[in-house]
């Protein structure tokens, strides 16, 4: 058997070596993984380790190969225009550094700007998140990037140290020595030496990825959205930074008078989510694995990488990120689910089923101008149902390039329409309305998506919270802020009545079917009560509007004399009317 050939060199640096490289362009930061997510305190907890001298781990790097005309990951003026290291393992150390030592700003997990603060004590030697205390006490230089990035000599911040602290109290000779030889040690850190691991270009993004699990078993799992992502930030970081804009604005409302923003109450969208969504547009795939190769431009027969060809494929992906990314689009789609009855992102299941549903939102609008009176009910039926059936569950990515498959080369509005149909038409038969939905309904789950859509359906219907005059769907709404839920999910069989007379059982005692939407008052009023006396009351009270009571326990799904029934044999008969509810309420989108 012959040898196998390692993968990777070993290369030893000096910190500034590595800070010139990132400098230079040569050391492509920070891009192959999500934003720095580090807090202060692990910043300082690595500057503290490092100034003591112990090890902090090695460093992955991923040879580039020489692309022509690659752009410098980050931006600015770089002497290398692409990197020839991409940084597989290590991002957050290195960004860390490099925002300290050279005075930068990082973006956190919610794309906001936001200085590393740490402060050193040179009598103490110690290090610390900078707070309002420690600014204001001299002995601490409250952030020691200006030790690096001011400008100043070593000697001079030293001088400077010394006067200000001897202000507060006198210092011996031997106190300056040592605070002067602690500072030395502080600025000696530029130093410090690291060991890189280097992989060969010739290896793929599939290699790099595995590599990267087995050497770093605390980090997260490497996908291709974070590879794609990275050539956004090679070779067109304007759309990534687009993108980033885009998901740090849907993350906060917009205040009066501002313009209109992609916030909304469904989803915070993350740039690899959205850029899904751009890939399932401009290229009809759900699987992001060939995608990879197809926007670096190599030709999928001779292998060759072409940057014409490379080029062309990211005018696609701009394309369709920027209907993608429209207010427009985002807005009706969004108003697609309401329209399903669907009001937030407590509804929301499967945030797969949002977005490939936007994917094909955007398809039938952009690609085959589908009317938008049509186009809104279409895809409100077909979030309904992926969520409903969890369509986008296992293997998402598989089951979307099967939908997509199936819609690519269709050129008129309505044959796209009867495909929708005929796929809903083929998972939500009689059988599974009549048994397998509600054998579903057999969970205690309070994330169960068939609750969720029983819920929608309730919306659709218009039905009234039960024991109330208002709508399910006026206190569910995501725009009112009370200090207590409007509505709480109920036990109808209390927990504290079955747990004393028919089980202890959690999981029975919290079955789906057992809970219903209460106004929290009425919630508190029923108490401990079994349905048969609480019930009593509560029909007094309709005395003179009993239609009114019996509409509102069909709208529920409770059945004729509920209160009276064996607790096993409500949950089965509840489950049934729930799944004819959701069968209603989705019928109504028709």
């Amino acid at each position: 058997m012959a040898d196998q050939k390692t993968c990777f060199k070993r290369v030893d640096y000096v910190l500034s070596d590595l800070l010139q490289y990132v400098d230079l362009g040569d050391i492509g930061l920070p891009d192959i993984q999500r934003p720095f997510v580090w807090s202060n305190a692990k910043v300082r907890d690595l500057f503290d380790s490092m100034y003591k001298g112990f090890p902090v781990g090695y460093l992955l790097f991923w040879e580039n190969a020489s692309v022509p005309g690659a752009r410098q990951i980050g931006g600015g003026e770089k002497a290398h225009t692409y990197p020839n290291r991409l940084i597989v393992d290590g991002q957050q150390r290195l960004t860390s550094l490099f925002a300290v030592f050279r005075g930068r700003t990082v973006l956190d997990s919610d794309y906001r700007e936001r200085a590393i603060e740490i402060a050193f004590n040179p009598k103490t030697r110690r290090f610390d998140v900078a707070d309002a205390a420690i600014r204001r006490d001299p002995e601490w230089i409250s952030n020691i990037s200006d030790l690096w990035a001011s400008g100043r000599s070593s000697r001079k911040i030293v001088n400077d140290y010394l006067e200000q602290v001897s202000k507060k109290a006198a210092l011996t000779d031997d106190e300056e020595e040592e605070i002067a030889h602690n500072l030395d040690n502080l600025f000696d850190l530029q130093r410090y030496p690291f060991t890189a691991l280097e992989i060969a270009p010739t290896v793929d993004e599939e290699e790099v990825a595995d590599i990267f699990v087995r050497i770093n078993s605390e980090g997260v799992k490497l996908n291709q959205a974070d590879f794609i992502l990275t050539l956004l930030s090679v070779f067109w970081d304007q759309g990534r930074a687009e993108l980033e804009s885009f998901c740090r604005a849907a993350r906060k409302a917009p205040s009066p008078g501002e313009p209109a923003s992609p916030f909304n109450h469904f989803i915070e969208p993350d740039p690899d989510q959205l850029l899904r969504v751009s890939i399932a547009l401009g290229f009809l795939r759900g699987r992001l694995k060939s995608v990879y190769q197809i926007l670096r431009g190599r030709h999928p027969d001779t292998g060759e990488v072409s940057a014409d060809l490379r080029d062309a494929q990211f005018a696609t992906l701009a394309e369709a990120q920027g209907h993608v990314l429209n207010l427009t689009n985002w807005h009706q789609f969004l108003s697609a689910l309401i329209g399903a009855g669907f009001r937030s992102g407590e509804m929301i299941s499967s945030q797969n089923a949002l977005l490939y549903s936007y994917a094909l939102y955007l398809f039938g609008r952009v690609r085959l101008k589908v009317p938008e009176h049509k186009l809104q009910k279409a895809i409100g039926r077909w979030f309904f149902f992926a969520s409903l059936t969890g369509r986008y569950t296992n293997s998402p990515e598989s089951v979307m390039d099967a939908d997509l498959n199936r819609i690519k080369g269709l050129t008129a509005a309505d044959a796209f329409l009867t495909v929708l149909d005929e796929l809903i038409a083929n998972e939500l038969t009689n059988d599974y309305w009549a048994i397998t939905l509600p054998s579903q309904l057999a969970t205690s789950s309070a994330r169960n998506p068939q609750l969720f859509a029983y819920v929608a359906s309730q919306n659709r219907i218009g039905a009234n919270v039960l024991f109330s005059h208002k709508k399910v769907s006026e206190l569910i709404d995501p725009s009112l802020r009370t200090r207590k839920k409007a509505l709480e999910r109920h036990h109808l069989f209390p927990r504290a009545y079955l747990e004393e007379h028919v089980t202890q059982d959690q999981t029975e005692i919290n079955q789906t079917a057992n809970f219903a939407l209460l106004e929290w008052p009425e919630n508190i009023d029923i108490g401990k009560k079994p349905p048969s006396e609480y019930m009593v009351e509560i029909r007094d009270r309709f005395a003179d509007r009993e239609s009114e009571l019996t509409a509102m326990s069909i709208a529920h799904a409770l059945p004729e004399a509920w209160e009276a029934m064996p607790y096993a044999d409500f949950l089965e008969k509840r489950r049934g009317l729930m799944a004819a509810i959701i069968r209603k309420g989705f019928s109504s989108l028709e």
